[in-house]
C-alpha cells in the first residue's frame, strides 16, 4: 500500500518540512531514506509521525492507481498487502483510506502483515526489496526514492507501467 498506492512519503516530507522549517524534497531522497538525511537528534520525531493517529488517515493517491486497480480487478484476484505490524495505529487509518480510495475492492482482500513472504500470490508489487526476500512469486519493484539503486528485479515507475504488463489493451488516455 504504501509509496505503491498512497504517497506516504510526500506526507512524511510535508510533516518534517513544517515542524523544521526546511524544504526536503523526493529528488534530495534519491538512493536514501528520509532517515538517512535528517539529523540523529529529529530521528525521534520523524518515527512519531508513523505513530501518530492520524498519519495515514488522509495521505495522497498515487498518480492513476485508483484506475488500473479498477481495471486489474475485472480479470485478475487482487489483494492489498501492507506491512503494518510495526505501526498498529495504521490499521484504522489505513482501512478507511482504502474504502474512501478504493472503493471497489472488498476489505477481505486487505492483508495487514509484517512479512510478505506469507502471501501465495503470482506478483508482489511493492517499493520494499526486502519483501521479496521470502515471497514465492515474482516481485515487481514499484520505484521509491530509495530504491533506486535497486537492479535485481524487474521495476515499474508508474501505474501506467503497470497497466502496459497486466492490461496491454487498457488506456489510461
Amino acid at each position: 500500500m504504501d509509496e505503491v498506492l498512497a504517497d506516504t512519503l510526500a506526507e512524511h516530507i510535508a510533516r518534517y518540512n513544517r515542524d523544521h522549517t526546511e524544504a526536503v524534497t523526493k529528488a534530495d531522497l534519491e538512493g536514501k531514506w528520509l532517515w538517512e538525511i535528517v539529523s540523529v537528534d529529529r530521528q525521534e520525531r520523524l518515527e512519531g509521525y508513523l505513530r501518530s493517529e492520524d498519519f495515514f488517515e488522509d495521505l495522497p493517491v498515487i498518480e492513476d492507481s485508483q484506475r488500473v486497480l479498477r481495471e486489474l480487478v475485472k480479470d485478475y484476484e487482487v489483494y492489498i498487502a501492507t506491512a503494518a505490524m510495526e505501526f498498529p495505529n495504521s490499521f484504522g487509518p489505513k482501512y478507511r483510506w482504502l474504502r474512501k480510495h478504493f472503493p471497489y475492492l472488498h476489505p477481505t482482500h486487505f492483508v495487514y502483515c509484517g512479512d510478505k513472504g506469507i502471501l501465495n500470490a503470482d506478483y508482489l508489487i511493492d517499493d520494499q526489496p526486502l519483501h521479496f526476500r521470502r515471497f514465492k512469486g515474482e516481485g515487481i519493484l514499484y520505484s521509491a526514492p530509495h530504491n533506486l539503486g535497486v537492479s535485481k528485479f524487474r521495476r515499474v515507475d508508474n501505474w501506467r507501467q503497470v497497466a502496459g504488463l497486466f492490461l496491454p489493451d487498457f488506456r489510461l488516455d
